[in-house]
């Protein structure tokens, strides 16, 4: 059910009333008695609490699993299969 805000025509007494969306709007004032006019409110306010509300937030686990097995740093390949300095350049020559 909604907050709607009033305001007193007499006394400009504003105050705040929580009704249901069918129910007719008050018309008296509860501190004087005058005509009271229903306001635009601003409406319900959304608060969003937390460290963040992203896609990547609610990832399953094997996904996160598979994301830090794939984003670790590779192993170094032996010295075997590594090219000297001096044999990639002779390699490159070739090409």
């Amino acid at each position: 059910m909604p907050t709607y805000d009033y305001k007193c025509q007499s006394c400009s007494h504003a105050f705040e009333k929580f009704q249901s969306i069918i129910a007719p709007p008050l018309k008296k004032c509860p501190k004087c008695g005058g005509r009271v006019k229903r306001l635009i409110g601003r409406g319900g306010g959304i608060i969003f609490k937390g460290s963040g509300f992203y896609a990547t937030d609610y990832r399953s686990k094997e996904y996160k699993e598979k994301a830090k097995k794939e984003s670790a740093p590779e192993e170094k390949k032996s010295s075997k299969e590594e090219k000297s300095p001096q044999e990639k350049k002779s390699g490159e020559k070739e090409k």
